[in-house]
């Protein structure tokens, strides 16, 4: 139960992200999550699209860095401790979160996180095992 990310390495320079964003609306792909990670040389755009492939492909096309990782999108009841009760789950289990971001669309009453674990198969079980809501590609990239 994993989504399809793509990460870019950019430079960090003016224009970049516009460049990016305008290649992938040229090839009707559509962002539906995103992460700006950045250093003062260089930055790592991570994004949720609606076709991963063809995203990777044009902007390989265009000479970007991109690479596809497997991520996990967990549903969060959008209320004081909602969060905290996933990561309290997770580090009962010694799993460690490498990064994690906000999705934009809200799932029903609940807010959505990104998650990339170093365990992921485990991080999935202990979830499903604690009644966790983890969603399918499909429903993220069609919203």
């Amino acid at each position: 139960m994993t989504v399809e990310q793509i990460s870019i390495f950019i430079e960090n320079k003016s224009g970049r992200l516009a460049e990016i964003t305008r290649i992938l609306g040229d090839v009707d792909i559509n962002i539906r999550a995103l992460s700006l990670a950045d250093t003062s040389d260089f930055g790592i755009l991570r994004l949720i699209v609606n076709d991963g492939v063809k995203a990777t492909s044009v902007l390989k096309e265009h000479g970007f860095t991109v690479n596809m990782t497997e991520v996990v999108a967990v549903e969060v009841p959008d209320r004081p401790g909602g969060l905290s009760a996933i990561l309290q789950t997770l580090d009962r289990e010694a799993i460690n979160v490498e990064y994690m971001y906000a999705f934009v669309e809200r799932c029903g009453g609940n807010a959505v996180i990104i998650f990339r674990f170093d365990e992921a198969d485990k991080a999935i079980a202990v979830l499903k095992n604690n009644n966790f809501n983890m969603l399918e590609g499909s429903q993220l990239y069609n919203l």
